[in-house]
């Protein structure tokens, strides 16, 4: 078989063309390695520009030739990319509203008083009542407001008493008691006494059942029988009495109330706020207007550490 010099030559020079390419290759690997041991974990940051050109190179090598080479993108990325593309264009967040406007405070504090106020009311109850004041409000709006405010739905709030209801039910037969101290100057010097007294809460009409400076258990009982006696008692006409978690309300003084019939309830603890027409009568005031009726006692110095005392008694 004859060969052709040119054909000769030209094996030669595509030989050393492709040999060249292949050397070119295996730099730009290495040099490729390199810039991705200095970057590190570190991504890289393309920008659009260079996202394109890496997908058009890539598309011509194909999937397979991409996962050989060692490349700062891979085939999977590309796909990524392209998705990103397509759900770019279908956007429409761009051209949205702004959706539906919030509910105005106002409405949500009518919204509450509504259903603190009227315990039967249930969700359509209150939209209807809204409606009738010309603010429209669905009912899942209602259902939300109460939800979040941490009021029940009708059903369940008409099972539970509040306390402001109890005591308006009541409020003919309920009385309550506390105690509060006095500084007082005794021939052994100043002592702590301890003042019990008992109000009504309808009228306010406030009683000093008793002071001692160590009050205890039998102290407490004969308190009791006295705020019971049949002729006298200030809580003969009464059902509840409100106390609070003190101790010195043993079983025996509980015990002498019941049997008059007079049911005690406890505070829980922790519940000031239980007990606020208790505790406005412990301060200052009730004790000046009370100061002069507890001097009379002989066991009482005329000197009190609260200050002057009035001229008259109550």
């Amino acid at each position: 078989m004859y060969l052709n010099p040119l054909h000769i030559l030209l094996f030669c020079v595509a030989g050393w063309m492709n040999r060249e390419q292949a050397e070119v290759v295996e730099y730009l690997k290495a040099k490729n390695k390199i810039l991705r041991e200095l970057l590190g974990n570190k991504r890289p940051r393309l920008n659009d520009n260079q996202r394109r050109r890496l997908a058009v190179l890539g598309k011509s090598l194909g999937r397979r030739l991409l996962l050989t080479c060692c490349c700062i993108v891979t085939p999977d990325t590309i796909l990524r990319w392209h998705r990103k593309l397509v759900a770019k264009k279908y956007d429409g967040s761009a051209n949205r509203g702004a959706g539906r406007p919030r509910i105005a405070s106002r409405i949500g504090r009518l919204v509450v008083r509504m259903a603190t106020e009227n315990r039967l009311w249930g969700y359509r109850r209150i939209q209807g009542a809204l409606a009738n004041l010309g603010c429209s409000v669905c009912k899942e709006s209602v259902k939300r407001i109460l939800k979040k405010s941490g009021i029940e739905p009708a059903p369940v709030r008409t099972k539970r008493t509040t306390w402001h209801e109890f005591l308006g039910a009541h409020w003919d037969s309920l009385g309550a008691c506390d105690f509060f101290t006095v500084e007082v100057w005794t021939p052994f010097g100043l002592v702590r006494h301890m003042v019990f007294f008992v109000i009504e809460l309808k009228t306010r009409r406030i009683k000093i059942a008793g002071v001692a400076p160590d009050p205890n258990g039998p102290w407490m009982s004969q308190v009791a029988r006295n705020l019971t006696d049949c002729y006298d008692g200030f809580l003969i006409d009464k059902r509840y009495l409100i106390h609070d978690r003190d101790p010195l309300y043993t079983a025996q003084f509980t015990a002498i109330l019941a049997s008059a019939g007079i049911k005690c309830i406890r505070l829980p603890a922790k519940s000031p706020n239980l007990k606020d027409h208790v505790a406005c009568c412990t301060s200052l005031v009730l004790f000046v207007e009370t100061s002069w009726n507890l001097l009379r006692s002989d066991s009482f110095c005329p000197w009190l550490l609260t200050g002057p005392l009035p001229l008259t008694g109550s």
